[in-house]
């Protein structure tokens, strides 16, 4: 890596700290917010439940056109900085509504919730292509990609794991009650918006690797996203092992609270499972100089199917757990970043194939993902509260049977096993981007005169 390459491998990564601890916080504790703090009647958590899942589904479909947005950006300040910041004002918005008690415990709640939800989703969206788009820009070499997304991921989980591990006791020590929340809420907004400003104005993009385009018009962003099957097959791959490992997440407090029966260990969980995931992203690199790809993936896989067939059997054991959520999310880290490299290698594929280079367009299912996969497992793990009875009035159970106990262990445990293996064998019999392919279509777009790369490939 040159002096330009650590640069923005560090700028870039501290950018996204505060945005992880941002979604983080929607994603893994929105949902005990509205169950287990707010009190809204059976019926009026339902409905705001099926929003989770019916406005992501509808609003996944929004990021190509947040990708088409972003691709056809032009500005002295490039095309990734204008929406990021866009998208993250605007959605700093919507969310500090999302943990706002306005006393509403009617229809009017989701109705509120429904709109603001929505709006949160669009613009987190924006930002989260704008952000992501860039890094394939920043090179071309396989390697170099690697670590600045190695690094990207440890910022990420710095983020992710903070709030995971921090939001139930500082919650619970602030009184566990709707302004305590958007205090919490108002606090993660600010860090968002203050570590965007380390990536927009400390990243310097290499703008003279990449010829001029034409913008792209609504009917190329369709021939992106349908006649890049590598894309198409790394969107399903990626779909599948997203939900397994958003389920998991999701579901866990609640295994913590009324399977192994305290809440307060959740934080030693989420700790762990921190402790597992940054240690498998620092040594990443390390690891894939002696793996191709192809293993790495399966070894990760090995990994993940050892830790769930462990937790299954751990219940009250906290070494066992500990045991399993290491071997589960160091596992589940290789396979975050794999996706990642796969994803982004697709953008020079579909470059090679369609000859147009779409980098946001290709990078806007990374957020469909995310946001079909929230919706699959937020979901799960709705219906799985109200049928193993922890959700049966107003207010959540203190305790459950033993067959309300397998049913969160089920959700927990073996339905994300199923998915995530799905995605492997998808990955194993449907992605052919290998390196020695990479490195032919990265020659080819050079010798069509597509690409620069004077001084980039060693």
């Amino acid at each position: 890596m040159n002096k330009l390459d650590r640069r923005n491998m560090v700028f870039f990564g501290l950018g996204t700290v505060g945005r992880d601890a941002f979604y983080a916080l929607e994603a893994n504790a929105l949902i005990y917010y509205l169950s287990n703090v707010l009190q809204l009647p059976i019926g009026v958590f339902v409905a705001t439940s099926l929003v989770f899942t019916v406005l992501r589904v509808f609003d996944a479909l929004n990021d190509p056109l947040m990708g088409l947005v972003v691709d056809n950006t032009r500005s002295k300040h490039g095309k990734f900085k204008p929406p990021m910041l866009l998208g993250a004002l605007a959605g700093a918005i919507c969310y500090m509504v999302l943990f706002t008690d306005f006393g509403l415990r009617d229809y009017w709640f989701v109705v509120i919730f429904a709109v603001a939800y929505l709006l949160w989703d669009i613009f987190y969206g924006l930002n989260d292509i704008a952000y992501w788009s860039m890094l394939p820009s920043l090179t071309v070499e396989q390697k170099v990609r690697e670590k600045m997304g190695a690094f990207a991921r440890i910022c990420a989980n710095v983020g992710m794991f903070a709030i995971m591990i921090g939001w139930e006791p500082i919650t619970s020590g602030m009184g566990n009650t709707p302004r305590a929340w958007f205090i919490v809420a108002a606090s993660v907004t600010v860090l968002m918006l203050l570590f965007q400003l380390f990536t927009i104005f400390g990243v310097k993009e290499k703008n003279y690797m990449f010829k001029q385009e034409e913008k792209t018009s609504l009917r190329g962003m369709w021939q992106v996203l349908t006649k890049n099957d590598q894309l198409l097959w790394t969107t399903l791959a990626m779909s599948m092992f997203t939900i397994g490992y958003m389920t998991t997440t999701t579901i866990s407090i609640y295994y913590m609270q009324y399977v192994f029966g305290d809440k307060n260990m959740y934080a030693v969980l989420a700790a762990v499972v921190g402790v597992a995931q940054l240690s498998a992203l620092i040594i990443f690199p390390l690891v894939s100089k002696h793996f191709s790809r192809e293993r790495f993936y399966l070894l990760a896989t090995i990994l993940v199917v050892f830790g769930y067939a462990i937790f299954f059997f751990a219940d009250r054991s906290l070494p066992l757990i500990v045991v399993a959520a290491l071997l589960l999310f160091v596992g589940e880290a290789f396979i975050q970043l794999l996706m990642l490299m796969f994803l982004e290698d697709t953008i020079e594929y579909g470059q090679w194939k369609l000859g147009k280079r779409n980098e946001s367009i290709t990078l806007s299912v990374q957020p469909l993902i995310n946001k079909i996969g929230g919706a699959v497992s937020m979901g799960l793990v709705s219906l799985s509260l109200v049928w193993s009875g922890i959700k049966t009035g107003e207010v959540a159970a203190q305790s459950i049977d033993d067959a309300g106990k397998l049913i969160v262990k089920l959700v927990m445990l073996l339905i994300p096993i199923i998915f995530i293996v799905s995605g492997y064998l998808v990955y194993r019999f449907k992605f052919k981007i290998n390196k020695e392919t990479y490195d032919k279509i990265i020659s080819e777009l050079h010798a069509r005169g597509e690409l620069n790369l004077e001084g980039e490939l060693k």
